[in-house]
């Protein structure tokens, strides 16, 4: 797709992000139990997963050392903490976590009595829309709310809001600057919003189909429809009549795409596709990032594919 003005829109404000952040965290966030910590930080903030980790980034910036609780690359939903990991939450200033979505963040979090501000306070989590049969048939258990609320920019700047009040309350001689980031965070999630809701105010299409249940928010704030493979669990197996529903949703739908993770297997998707005939394209639920990615990025890069492959003008 070629750059137009309101990609142009989102790069500025993102670039009014990067200048009011500070240029970022004082170190690399760690993995696997390593340290980042800085004894020259205001503040030591635990993040349980990727997008608060980009949240406490934008917010703090240099002001605030990261301890990341989910390894770079590792799909976050069942992270095993290893003891140094949880030995570095117990002396972070404040926890950013998200409860009933990853069972050992929230043992670690009671354990160590850490101050902690969970995402499920701040935005509204809601039930998913479509449900599926294979939490029965695995035996996982991710509660009965969809956790993924930051793929909707503005659930994720309404938390963003939330972290900028509690990095201030943490740290008072420098709630100025956290207040000031939190506000430039905010509106280049509002610009990045505005690029969904222009991309995909017309299109051929508003049913995609994805490998797991993890896009409910985004399809609510555009108003599309999510058709997921599997439920809430993305290493479950659909049962072989949820395969014959999908079949016939995307014979309906007249859908050329299914969409599939780079974090998670993709053999029934593509099995699914070459069946029918359609094709894959990687739809990323932004739980985890390579390196040199970030959230706007790969949330645009989303928006991209969504466009080619729902027929949006």
């Amino acid at each position: 797709m070629q750059m137009n003005t309101r990609r142009t829109g989102t790069l500025v404000a993102v670039a009014a992000v990067s200048t009011l952040a500070l240029a970022g965290c004082s170190a690399d966030p760690i993995v696997g139990g390593a340290s980042s910590t800085d004894p020259n930080a205001a503040l030591t903030v635990a993040t349980a997963f990727y997008p608060l980790e980009y949240v406490a980034q934008q917010v703090g910036g240099d002001l605030v050392s990261i301890v990341s609780m989910t390894p770079a690359g590792i799909e976050p939903h069942d992270v095993e903490l290893s003891p140094a990991t949880v030995r570095k939450l117990g002396t972070a200033d404040l926890a950013l976590y998200l409860s009933d979505f990853q069972p050992a963040v929230d043992d670690a979090v009671s354990t160590t009595g850490v101050q902690a501000l969970d995402a499920a306070s701040v935005v509204t989590l809601h039930a998913p829309d479509e449900h599926t049969d294979d939490e029965a048939q695995t035996g996982h258990d991710h509660g009965t709310l969809d956790p993924h609320f930051w793929l909707d920019p503005e659930l994720l700047a309404k938390y963003g809001d939330a972290v900028g009040e509690a990095f201030a309350k943490a740290d008072p001689a420098h709630a100025e600057t956290y207040t000031a980031n939190a506000q430039a965070l905010h509106a280049s999630l509002d610009a990045l919003n505005e690029d969904y809701t222009t991309g995909l105010a017309s299109c051929q299409r508003d049913t995609f189909v994805t490998s797991h249940e993890a896009f409910g928010y985004l399809a609510d704030a555009y108003n599309l429809t999510q058709v997921p493979i599997a439920g809430l669990d993305p290493e479950s197996e659909p049962s072989p009549a949820r395969i014959l529903e999908i079949k016939k949703v995307i014979e309906d739908t007249g859908a050329t795409t299914v969409f599939t993770e780079s974090a998670v297997s993709a053999t029934v998707a593509q099995s699914l596709a070459d069946d029918l005939g359609v094709t894959t394209e990687v739809l990323s639920p932004v739980e985890t990032v390579a390196n040199g990615d970030d959230y706007i990025g790969v949330m645009t890069r989303n928006l991209t594919t969504l466009e080619g492959a729902l027929g949006c003008e």
